[in-house]
């Protein structure tokens, strides 16, 4: 009975020590216990449905992230941060390593919206206490993260769903702009959150990329190759225009000719001269190019767009006037040198200044 009594107590001690002391309770799963000024924030992190993110949020979190900026390397990024940016009814934000919402680790990395078998959204902002990545656009995650105050369904398929609040809510409801994360520790309860190991995962991630990156150039390089063909194919056999402006009509249904003042829809696909895509209407351009923006698609903004037939278009000048030189139904290119593009100017980002462009078009509708 002695012999059997050590026995269960030593099982009883085995038992206790793979838990955490401070959360006995926890069920097996993956857990980050956030120390503000303000009190203790428990949340839950789905690190089987969004590994990439909760392996950036880890591997920040537990100084093993071999992807930062060597001064950050080996630190507990998150200790010591603040929450930079905080909105009531909405959410409260941190994350950044300069606190003014431009701060990154020195990367940026991939969205992840996991799915059901129809399509669904698995992790959605459906509630309070929702932990989600800030970005700046697609692809473009980082350190930041918020937590949200109420359901915000407008952020569903933009920002990564990776985590919830399980305890401390009533912190996350007191905190203030400014006010601090003293220390992030992770919690790892039952054998599969024990061998995610965020660093090694993270790092896996990055040396796919670059080899997936290498991948993609070498099939756009093909995509370019056979667009400066038709390029070069079209501009011989192009019409030059007084205002330097070449044309040729690719394709003709023998449609009629609108009417000019009329509002006309039209597709549209924009290159550089390399044959680099930088913006279409057509989603199968945009598949071929690898654009391709699900969240476009489901604006409808992948489709032709309404503009007026004639010289009150507002539309850059060598593209309007090749659009006059269509009917109902043409597919044309236009070869636009930079001073009917967008000149000395350019266009943002996008259209470096006296950049000679090429664009395909296709006069779809005439609307009545």
């Amino acid at each position: 009975m002695r012999i059997f009594k050590l026995v269960l107590i030593v099982f009883s001690l085995i038992i206790v020590s793979c838990k955490p002391t401070k959360y006995a309770d926890l069920e097996d799963g993956m857990y980050a216990d956030m120390i503000t000024n303000k009190g203790t924030i428990l949340l839950k992190l789905e690190f089987e449905k969004t590994p990439i993110t909760v392996a950036n949020f880890v591997s920040l979190a537990e100084g093993s992230n071999e992807q930062v900026v060597d001064s950050l390397k080996g630190k507990h990024f998150y200790d010591g941060l603040v929450f930079h940016r905080v909105i009531k009814d909405f959410m409260c934000q941190g994350g950044d390593p300069l606190a003014t919402g431009s701060g990154d680790p020195g990367y940026k990395f991939i969205d992840e919206f996991p799915k059901d078998s129809v399509g669904n959204l698995l992790l959605k902002h459906d509630k309070a206490g929702v932990l989600s990545m800030a970005n700046s656009g697609p692809a473009t995650n980082g350190s930041q993260f918020f937590i949200t105050y109420k359901d915000t369904p407008w952020l569903d398929g933009k920002h990564t769903v990776f985590g919830n609040v399980i305890k401390g809510h009533n912190v996350v409801d007191s905190i203030a702009q400014n006010d601090t994360i003293k220390t992030l520790e992770i919690i790892k309860v039952g054998k599969l959150a024990k061998k995610f190991k965020g660093g090694a995962i993270f790092s896996k991630y990055f040396i796919e990329q670059e080899k997936e990156s290498k991948l993609k150039e070498e099939r756009l390089q093909a995509v370019f190759s056979e667009k400066l063909k038709s390029f070069k194919e079209n501009n011989t056999k192009g019409t030059e225009l007084p205002s330097g402006l070449k044309f040729v009509i690719t394709e003709t249904k023998d449609g009629e000719k609108p009417v000019l003042g009329s509002k006309v829809k039209v597709n549209y696909a924009g290159y550089f001269t390399t044959g680099k895509l930088f913006d279409t209407s057509f989603k199968e351009v945009a598949k071929a190019y690898e654009t391709y923006d699900e969240h476009r698609d489901a604006q409808n903004g992948y489709a032709p767009f309404e503009t007026v037939y004639g010289p009150e278009a507002r539309l850059i000048p060598g593209f309007r006037e090749g659009l006059q030189q269509m009917k109902l139904g043409d597919k044309a290119m236009l070869f636009i040198p930079s001073h009917l593009g967008y000149g000395a100017q350019g266009a943002g980002s996008v259209i470096p200044p006296n950049s000679d462009l090429v664009f395909e078009l296709e006069l779809v509708e005439v609307v009545k």
